[in-house]
């Protein structure tokens, strides 16, 4: 239960609907659009493309997608891709050749073709019941109005605004500033490209004018793209992963998301006592740690491209694979963590869920990857381009080898969380490459320690990274000196480890629980 002298969250409940986002304005819009018929994929939709004008750094409709969703009336979930391909004119060796070892990040090479438009758009016919105009008519409005910007995005856009280059400055910048917290931004040329999206459906963005656009602003910045590699993007359905943990079941999706991660870090902390930890102590800290570094070792080495990594599934998410990587684990020692990289990770990234009064629930997350992506816009849709291929390798032969018409290794994952078939709860982690951890330290914190979702999201974050040991200042001086003495070298980063969403479907009572993350600037709405 809530300590009410503490200065926290209280749980948000409600029976008919429930949305979850990183800022408010976008969880006011999903609840409008439930309460004007919509279900939770017209919400969904509706609050994911205005958080494209909300958090600008995050995502946009130049970024990608992954959806998880539960039909109403059925605890069946399905799931989307709307990760978009390299262009079929990429040439891994032209940048092995020219002494490259990893992706630019601020190039047009890290940019492969936008999926999260025709995500939304396949949704909303697949499944929604209000169609694109409704839908869209929120962020329309909040383009072309402006909306104030919110305090930590503010602190985002300050920090990263180096990353914006040529027209992205004069279209993401104020007198060649960040803008101030308070200071209303504006978006009038996505409104106009929401507006043919909306009449056109996925023609008005993969084709026309849109996709010339953004072609010829790719291929101004050295870029391979076509009209053709536009026009032929397509999203696709998949089946999600499943795995457990302490009598429950984690939905995932499968690669070229970075799920399976997830599903073997909970396997390999399952074969320890985790509930006789402190929960806030090294030692738990520790394992945690130590299970990361293993099950992102594994994920560097097998998940790529869908039709190449999806071999490796059977072997990563095997009992056999997780009981001969814990007893890997020292207890009372660090081990030396995964060999560097090549794939480049960060935390850029908005996550969202809602769930609707029949019961069907959406899990869905939308990113450019990097803050601001590549850096790179489209001047006449007004748009950013995500940095998506920087989460390829560029070593030859490996399943996530860069190369035309595959899609990279994405570190964005929606999340289900099941028993005994039954869905009770989506739910999200944001945080780049901390988001496979971040969804087993949530579960972690409700089922071995009784916390309720909200002070499961409260609760301070952890994570091995780069050769440290990350750690919110949530947690005591004291606790450094016994992490270092376990052989961690410590860093406390500037700002926190991503965000979370969740909603909770109480059947018992018939009521939706909702919680949102503190270290953004959204909330829970329900009505």
């Amino acid at each position: 239960m809530r300590d009410f002298h503490a200065p926290e969250r209280s749980l948000v409940l409600a029976v008919n609907g429930m949305a979850a986002t990183s800022h408010p304005l976008a969880s006011q819009v999903a609840i409008e659009l439930l309460r004007q018929g919509g279900n939770a994929v017209d919400a969904a939709i509706g609050a994911a493309v205005l958080l494209g004008i909300c958090e600008p750094h995050m995502t946009g409709l130049g970024g990608d997608c992954f959806v998880l969703l539960k039909r109403p009336g059925s605890d069946e979930v399905i799931g989307l891709n709307g990760s978009g391909p390299a262009p079929r004119g990429f040439d891994a060796e032209r940048l092995r050749a020219a002494g490259h070892t990893a992706i630019p990040l601020h190039s047009a090479d890290a940019v492969t073709v936008p999926g999260a438009v025709d995500a939304f758009v396949r949704m909303a016919r697949d499944h929604g019941r209000l169609g694109l105009d409704a839908v869209l008519a929120p962020a329309i409005r909040y383009a072309e109005e402006g909306v104030p910007v919110a305090p930590r995005v503010a602190f985002d856009w300050a920090a990263e605004q180096g990353a914006l280059q040529g027209a992205a400055r004069d279209l993401f910048l104020s007198d060649g500033q960040a803008p101030r917290q308070g200071q209303i931004f504006r978006a009038p040329r996505q409104a106009a490209l929401l507006r043919r999206i909306a009449k056109e459906g996925r023609a008005g963005f993969y084709e026309g004018p849109a996709a010339e656009d953004m072609v010829a602003a790719l291929r101004a910045a050295g870029g391979s793209h076509t009209l053709e590699d536009f026009a032929a993007a397509e999203t696709e359905y998949v089946t999600p992963i499943r795995g457990p943990y302490r009598g429950t079941e984690l939905i995932e999706l499968p690669p070229n998301g970075q799920g399976a991660t997830a599903l073997l870090m909970a396997r390999i902390l399952e074969r320890f006592e985790i509930a006789t930890l402190d929960p806030t102590g090294a030692a738990r800290i520790h394992l945690e740690a130590e299970a990361a570094k293993l099950a992102y070792d594994a994920r560097d080495r097998f998940i790529g491209d869908p039709a190449l990594s999806m071999r490796y599934l059977d072997h990563m998410l095997s009992d056999d694979t997780a009981e001969g990587l814990a007893a890997l684990i020292d207890p009372g020692r660090a081990m030396q963590g995964p060999a560097a990289l090549t794939e480049s990770v960060h935390r850029d990234t908005v996550y969202l869920t809602v769930v609707d009064r029949d019961r069907m629930a959406v899990s869905l997350i939308y990113s450019l990857f990097h803050a601001f992506g590549s850096g790179i816009a489209a001047p006449g849709a007004g748009i950013l381009f995500q940095n998506r291929g920087a989460g390829f390798t560029l070593a030859a032969g490996h399943p996530n080898e860069a190369g035309p018409g595959k899609r990279p290794m994405h570190t964005i994952i929606p999340a289900m969380l099941a028993r005994e078939g039954r869905v009770l709860m989506p739910f999200g982690v944001m945080g780049g490459q901390y988001q496979a951890a971040g969804h087993v330290r949530f579960l972690s914190n409700m089922l071995d320690f009784g916390m309720d979702p909200q002070q499961a999201i409260n609760h301070p974050r952890s994570f091995p990274q780069d050769g440290a040991l990350r750690l919110e200042r949530g947690y005591p001086a004291a606790l450094h000196a016994e992490l270092a003495a376990l052989g961690h070298r410590i860093e406390v980063p500037d700002g926190p480890m991503g965000g979370a969403q969740a909603i909770a479907i109480d059947d018992e009572l018939g009521i939706l629980v909702g919680a949102s993350d503190p270290r953004k600037d959204g909330c829970a709405l329900g009505y």
